[in-house]
């Protein structure tokens, strides 16, 4: 089982930096857009001296991928070595394959479906746990050193980035290369919290027991008793605390309902569970 669960993750990982690479040789550029990151870099190096994109991309991710495994320990180089080298790989590969294909020339499709390809394909790569290497080093160095925030860091450097490329674009070039940054951005986040997002339910009512009863035989969910008090009759009262999937949601709102029609319920979305029943696998006493 472990074994299958690490053959997957390297298949994920490839995966993703060949759906990277692929923004990039069929989107990005063909249309002339800037982008940030470690292929933001190579494109404006590209354009002075003419040195291949996925040449100065697996030059510079080698390089960074010794000083993560230097600085940041092997755990972390381990993490990172596919995708070291597959990215480049992809890179080089698809150009090739490409030649001189152009998908389209419409710029906005370019940036909507480039800014797909890279939020799509970092969140695959983060999700089994990995890292896509090149530019996401140095932040975790300077956190490591210097206590500077990763979101921080990484948003100075793309803005750096972008602000190179913008010797050489146009105004509208410029324009759309910030709304790719910003699309994938996007895409990226929500990606991350696909499918983890829970629902939280909370429920006053003065047929709490028989309402715990229900959620646990009925819907097979925990539930927890929090012991407070009214504020305007300041009667003694239990309220329920359980947090349940999308799909049970109503299930349980129907659920309550039924046994007390007064109930006070508050549902609130929570953006990630861990524990027993979710992360975990259930635990029946």
């Amino acid at each position: 089982m472990k074994k299958r669960r690490i053959l997957f993750d390297i298949l994920t990982i490839i995966f993703g930096n060949f759906l990277y690479a692929t923004g990039v040789v069929f989107f990005i550029m063909p249309s002339g857009l800037i982008t940030g990151g470690t292929t933001g870099i190579a494109i404006f190096i590209n354009h002075y001296i003419g040195l291949p994109v996925s040449y100065f991309v697996f030059g510079f991710n080698v390089t960074m991928f010794i000083l993560g495994f230097l600085i940041l320990g092997r755990k972390f180089a381990l993490t990172t070595l596919v995708s070291t080298f597959c990215y480049p790989i992809a890179l080089e590969l698809l150009r090739k394959i490409a030649g001189d294909y152009v998908v389209t020339e419409d710029i906005f499709l370019c940036t909507l479906f480039g800014g797909i390809c890279i939020g799509t394909s970092i969140a695959l790569v983060i999700r089994v746990g990995a890292s896509t290497g090149g530019m996401d080093i140095p932040p975790l160095i300077l956190r490591k050193y210097f206590r500077v925030p990763v979101s921080v860091s990484l948003y100075i450097a793309d803005c750096v980035i972008l602000a190179l490329q913008t010797v050489f674009n146009d105004r509208e070039k410029i324009l759309y290369g910030i709304v790719l940054v910003m699309a994938y951005s996007i895409i990226l986040d929500r990606l991350l919290i696909l499918g983890t997002n829970k629902m939280q339910i909370k429920v006053v009512s003065n047929r709490s027991n028989d309402i715990k009863d229900a959620i646990i035989s009925e819907i097979d969910r925990g539930v927890t008793l929090l012991h407070g008090k009214t504020g305007y009759l300041e009667n003694e009262t239990d309220i329920l605390l359980s947090v349940v999937s999308n799909r049970e949601l109503s299930k349980v709102e129907k659920l309550v309902h039924e046994i007390d029609e007064e109930a006070f319920v508050m549902i609130s979305r929570v953006s990630e569970v861990r524990g027993r029943g979710f992360s975990a696998g259930k635990k029946y006493l």
